[in-house]
């Protein structure tokens, strides 16, 4: 069925997923734990609709993707829909038109109907014959997912279809709607009857929340390899052949027992959340439904759609959590992006927290643990040293009176509560730190400064997208002193990362940040120290080329814009100061619209110079991730690093950095699975038809000598007073000695102004 033009992109599709994505035969979980599963073996990936967190549900690309990145046994779903003239076709939803153009197609066929008793709108397929929906194509029916590929005119494919073209390994049948149907006198009973009678076709499992339907067919199941499964919607929906509610349902195991043979139910039936979003404990479906017999089936898994606030953005850690808790493991996870769980089965679950690593990758903190506590807090940091990262970083910035302290940013404004505190009159605008006003650290002293509560980064917050509210205000601030001490004291890390900014401006205000550094390393014992290193970054050669001078510390230069590569000069004069550089990911795979388009020779020339390059940074929220990523941190981990070729990660989530480079499928030399074998630059850009190609942008900038180059530090200039007379914060001193008077102070002057002239 469908267009030939349909059915030959179909196949350019999947000849460049076969390009793209490395297929080899995935190894089972070798660690000879045995698995919690009714049946002791490791629980099944089922591929919902295909892989449809990226293209349309059931259509041809989805279901090739998901069988290229999934293990040899995935099981690929398909929601069964009648047509009018009885063909079941595979299509996630009873109505059309949130996944198909049949609204475009066919405007003036829009009907209402009653569906389990709720007047329901839309194209429904009771009212087409398959012929008709020959003309329809298949779209992206999840509006916050990618509708770049619904140019690709996927048809509308039966079941019959579906199996013959793409030869599942396993077939997944959900009969949802049976009893509407029935009504328009249509019988599924009799489709799914004829489709397991046919020789060419082999279904593996079929499902319904509707007992009736079930136990219709269940005696034509008795001595078949076909499973039959009842599927649980909400806790509070009404099953409607029974008119109880799934809840009420749930209580009564024994009963399920006689016509199936497992369950469905959504993931919080077993994990259920609190109001805010974290998890509560585990209920005891998963083991009651092993007593009775009954395999358990979770669904409702998506990397794109967030559950609780443990699992920190990251997917793995929540398929994890199901498989790998050491009381229980479900049986199988319904999920929109099967390369997730497929590699939590394979290659993550049961790892341990001694686990070897399998690559050397250096895990970098970013502001510490900055995504799940409030950055460069001591609980962030004491987060990331037990989170496994190698290195934790102190961004430095200086106070009013002079201490050197670690700060994500020298306005107190990003990281703090200053602005609505005490301080908040204290606002200046700096042009040569950033446009704007801000409240700035050297604007108040370190004693002052303690008093601010911080604030936790949420950088992903226009997507709604928010860390960890529970503890977005914990933790207290480090000198960098008191930072020191803390790393000392951890065995497990292999050194620190000082980063420095905006010195030739500091020194010019009498900060002599760069000798403050000096002397807090020094004390802290780190001028002798050899069981850790330090790492001194910044983006201005200046800075490091006096380190350079004075110590043998590493130096890492920092490139703070995206480039496109870098002449051969540039990189000889990186080298006279520098051992390593930081550069951004889209230096390494450059972006359009969130998606990659090529792969830069950034990486291989500054390595073939012998200089690491470390990337920045890795965040676990899916929107800073390109699609190619599918939503997931460990895949684009994996890519950076396999694929890029990279020394190592800066990450405000060091935890899945460090899981990452620990999991068994790395060590398998040419065996690695599809699921994490690095995705190929470009791959799903080329699969983007004319109409939906994002507007071309300009190819990122070559690094030169010009903006590496720079001049001598100046020399620390003479120092203004640190306080007023009343002991409050001065502004600070502009290059031209001038003090820099803050918008408030400026306005209240001009009210005063303004009421003497009127006496007069």
């Amino acid at each position: 069925m469908g267009s030939l033009r349909g059915i030959s992109v179909a196949i350019f599709v999947v000849q460049a997923l076969l390009a793209s994505v490395t297929l080899v035969s995935a190894q089972g979980s070798t660690n000879g734990s045995r698995w919690q599963t009714l049946s002791g073996k490791a629980p099944s990936v089922i591929a919902h609709g295909g892989f449809s967190g990226i293209f349309a549900d059931s259509s041809f690309g989805a279901y090739s993707l998901a069988l290229l990145t999934s293990p040899p046994d995935v099981i690929l779903w398909c929601d069964v829909q009648l047509t009018r003239d009885g063909a079941g076709i595979c299509f996630p939803d009873l109505k059309l038109d949130n996944n198909s153009d049949v609204a475009v197609v066919y405007k003036d066929r829009q009907k209402t109907y009653l569906v389990n008793g709720v007047s329901t709108k839309g194209w429904f397929s009771i009212d087409f014959t398959l012929r008709e929906l020959g003309n329809v194509i298949l779209s992206q029916g999840v509006y916050s997912r990618t509708n770049k590929f619904d140019g690709n005119n996927y048809p509308i494919m039966t079941v019959q279809d579906t199996y013959g073209q793409l030869n599942p390994p396993r077939f997944w049948l959900n009969i949802q709607h049976d009893a509407f149907y029935t009504q328009h006198n249509l019988s599924m009973r009799s489709f799914v009857l004829s489709v397991t009678r046919n020789r060419n076709v082999t279904i593996d499992y079929i499902s319904s929340p509707e007992v009736a339907f079930l136990q219709n067919i269940a005696p034509s199941f008795r001595r078949s390899a076909t499973k039959l499964v009842f599927r649980f919607l909400g806790q509070n929906d009404v099953e409607p052949s029974t008119n109880q509610t799934y809840g009420s349902l749930l209580k009564n195991i024994t009963f399920i027992k006689t016509f199936a043979f497992g369950i469905i139910v959504p993931k919080s039936y077993i994990w259920p959340v609190d109001k805010d979003l974290y998890l509560l404990p585990s209920t005891s479906l998963v083991l009651d439904a092993h007593k009775e017999g009954l395999e358990v089936f979770a669904s409702d898994f998506y990397n794109d759609v967030p559950f609780s606030f443990n699992y920190s953005y990251d997917p793995v850690a929540e398929y994890l959590q199901f498989i790998d808790n050491g009381e229980f493991s479900v049986d199988g996870m319904i999920s929109d992006f099967p390369v997730t769980p497929s590699a939590a089965i394979d290659c993550f679950a049961h790892l341990g927290r001694n686990a070897s690593k399998q690559v050397d990758l250096l895990v970098i903190s970013s502001n510490g643990a900055s995504g799940d506590y409030p950055g460069c807090t001591d609980v962030a940091y004491s987060t990331a040293i037990q989170d496994g990262a190698d290195v934790i970083d102190c961004p430095v910035q200086m106070t009013m009176d002079g201490t050197p302290i670690c700060l994500s940013s020298i306005n107190l404004i990003d990281s703090t509560t200053v602005a609505q505190s005490e301080f908040s009159n204290l606002t200046t605008t700096i042009p040569q730190i950033m446009p704007g006003s801000g409240i700035f650290t050297f604007n108040l002293s370190w004693s002052g400064i303690k008093t601010l509560t911080p604030i936790i980064a949420s950088p992903q917050s226009q997507y709604k997208l928010f860390r960890n509210p529970r503890f977005k205000n914990a933790g207290n601030f480090l000198t960098l002193s008191e930072f020191l001490t803390m790393a000392s004291n951890a065995s497990s890390l292999q050194g620190v990362l000082i980063s420095i900014e905006n010195a030739p401006f500091l020194l010019e205000q009498g900060f002599a940040v760069t000798d403050a550094v000096l002397d807090a390393l020094s004390k802290a014992g780190y001028g002798n120290k050899t069981d850790q290193k330090v790492m001194i970054q910044s983006s201005s050669s200046s800075v490091l080329m006096k380190f350079k001078s004075q110590t043998n510390y590493d130096l890492v230069y920092k490139v703070d814009e995206d480039i496109g590569g870098a002449q051969s000069s540039t990189i000889d004069d990186i080298k006279r100061f520098a051992s390593a550089v930081v550069i951004s990911k889209d230096s390494v795979f450059p972006e359009s619209s969130a998606f990659i388009t090529s792969a830069t020779n950034v990486v291989p020339r500054l390595k073939a110079a012998n200089l690491s390059v470390y990337v920045q940074t890795f965040s676990n929220e899916f929107t800073s991730q390109a699609w190619d990523f599918f939503s997931d941190p460990t895949v684009e981990i994996n890519s950076f690093y396999l694929g890029g070729g990279i020394n190592g990660v800066i990450t405000d989530f060091p935890k899945t950095s460090n899981r990452y480079r620990r999991n068994r499928c790395l060590n398998r030399g040419n065996q690695i699975p599809g699921y994490m074998s690095p995705v190929q630059p470009g791959s799903l850009y080329q699969l983007i038809t004319a109409p939906y190609l994002p507007p071309a942008e300009a190819p990122n900038p070559f690094l030169t000598e010009a903006d590496v180059n720079e001049p001598p530090l100046p020399p620390v200039a003479a120092k203004a007073p640190s306080t007023s007379p009343n002991g409050t914060a001065l502004a600070p001193t502009s290059p031209n000695g001038q003090p820099k008077v803050a918008a408030s102070t400026i306005m209240q002057l001009l009210t005063v102004f303004l009421a003497i002239s009127l006496l007069f």
